[in-house]
């Protein structure tokens, strides 16, 4: 099937004219018809005429855009939070279902620029809080690996649609592991950039950028194709910045040596369902056995994760009460209970618990900096538990482990967030019962061209993605 070719392969062959792009719509929108009601990745899909007629229409363009257009030819969803003109931008909470917006978000400017088709909107987490996709409008996302259980999120329904081959590859958003646990939890890259590679509407503020858009594939050839599509500056976005050069030509070569970190404190500190450590460790082994250019080693970052912890909840609950009391909710009692937590927490904390949340954050920066002079890369795995069942509100405790928040689960991606550094979610196999696991490869800020380089090297080495789910086949 030519969905499941790589998204190099799909380009190539429209751009060859060896096939159509409506041949190419038509096979996703089979793959759609026949999976998404199983899985309900994709939401507010668009018209199947609609489409078609796009399709053909991009087959009769006489001019050759496809040297000119990165993603000519290619379907694509957006995340459910961002706007896209046609489509209602909904947030998966009710009050939000009849939401129209005038314009659209800027990665979605960038994404139809590059000759993309938007045919409809991926399923997330209400107001994409938590890494599990629920919500009360759309009801939850399937795993394509287990339809019983969550794919994660906040992007879930991402992950499950690119996973099961119902688009090529998608963006999200990442503020405690949203583009990372989905695709841990479905065999899949993701990818959390440095704030500002990739530009999102925003203000100047006394806060650190904690949320990014972001990118999930089934392999960083594919991931690099899509961030050269959307990456760069913008004047609505003070932190954005240029990138010079292409995420596709970085070479999988390594040309020096590569020294990871595994951060063993972390590891120790934090709660994990049995077998997750164990595959992250036999894929760093693997690389070292494989490459003798690569170096792990045990370290520990001389950070309190509690107090990590801490300053974490008390930034991102405030930030998350800004953004809920700037939409204006008229019913609350509707919203889900990680909303509300987060709704009330934020509502309680004061100018100095921010004030000196900043400073401990402004404190450790140059720290955290300081690490990469010895390591290129630090590791830690994406997700504390393997994919659960999709009717809970959220996992309660690891093995015998009772968490004290709704998000103490997701704990494990909150270093690579507070300090803002790019990290990309690598594949690291599954457990005995056929459930997928990912590991963190965390870089320093704005090295963004290393963390997909080594993400390739790691592909070309493990040859994850040639891993599906059994459903894409029946």
């Amino acid at each position: 099937m030519i969905t499941h070719l790589s998204v190099r392969d799909q380009i190539d062959l429209i751009s060859k004219k060896e096939i159509k792009v409506e041949e190419l719509f038509q096979e996703y929108l089979s793959n759609i018809e026949k999976l998404n009601p199983k899985l309900n990745a994709i939401v507010s899909l668009r018209d199947k005429d609609w489409i078609i007629d796009k399709a053909k229409a991009q087959d009769e363009q006489k001019v050759d855009v496809t040297r000119k257009q990165i993603l000519f030819g290619l379907p694509f969803v957006s995340k459910e939070l961002f706007d896209v003109t046609g489509l209602p931008t909904t947030y998966g909470i009710l009050e939000y279902r009849n939401n129209f917006p005038q314009n659209d978000s800027l990665i979605v400017k960038k994404i139809k620029h590059q000759g993309a088709t938007i045919i409809g909107k991926s399923n997330m987490a209400e107001l994409a809080i938590g890494s599990h996709t629920k919500n009360k409008l759309f009801d939850p996302v399937s795993n394509p690996y287990n339809y019983n259980l969550s794919p994660g999120g906040s992007s879930g329904g991402a992950s499950a649609a690119v996973a099961s081959c119902l688009i090529p590859f998608s963006d999200g958003t990442d503020m405690m592991g949203s583009c990372r646990n989905p695709a841990a939890f479905t065999n899949l890259y993701g990818f959390r950039p440095s704030p500002g590679l990739i530009s999102d509407k925003r203000e100047t503020s006394k806060f650190p950028v904690l949320t990014t858009p972001g990118g999930i594939a089934r392999t960083p050839d594919d991931l690099s194709i899509f961030l050269d599509a959307v990456v760069g500056k913008d004047i609505e976005d003070p932190y954005s910045f240029n990138f010079e050069g292409s995420f596709q030509s970085i070479t999988k070569n390594l040309s020096s040596e590569i020294k990871i970190g595994w951060i063993s404190n972390f590891v120790e500190h934090y709660s994990f369902e049995e077998g997750i450590i164990e595959l992250c460790e036999a894929s760093l082994n693997k690389l070292v056995e494989t490459d003798k250019k690569i170096f792990v080693e045990q370290c520990k970052v001389n950070i309190d994760p509690d107090k990590l912890w801490d300053t974490w909840c008390t930034l991102r609950s405030k930030i998350t009460f800004n953004d809920i009391s700037a939409m204006q909710i008229k019913d609350f009692n509707e919203l889900s209970f990680p909303a509300k937590w987060e709704y009330e927490e934020g509502s309680k904390v004061s100018d100095d618990q921010v004030s000196n949340s900043i400073d401990w954050y402004n404190n450790y920066k140059k720290y955290v900096d300081s690490i990469f002079e010895k390591y290129d890369f630090i590791a830690l795995p994406s997700a504390q538990l393997f994919p659960f069942n999709k009717e809970i509100d959220f996992p309660k405790s690891i093995s015998k482990t009772q968490m004290d928040t709704y998000h103490r689960w997701m704990e494990v991606t909150v270093f690579a967030s507070m300090f803002q550094l790019p990290t990309i979610s690598l594949p690291v196999g599954f457990n005995a019962e056929g459930l997928p696991m990912g590991m963190q490869l965390i870089g320093k800020n704005k090295s963004d061209e290393k963390v997909i380089q080594i993400g390739k090297y790691y592909e070309e080495i493990f040859n994850h993605s040639k891993i599906k789910p059994n459903i894409i086949n029946g």
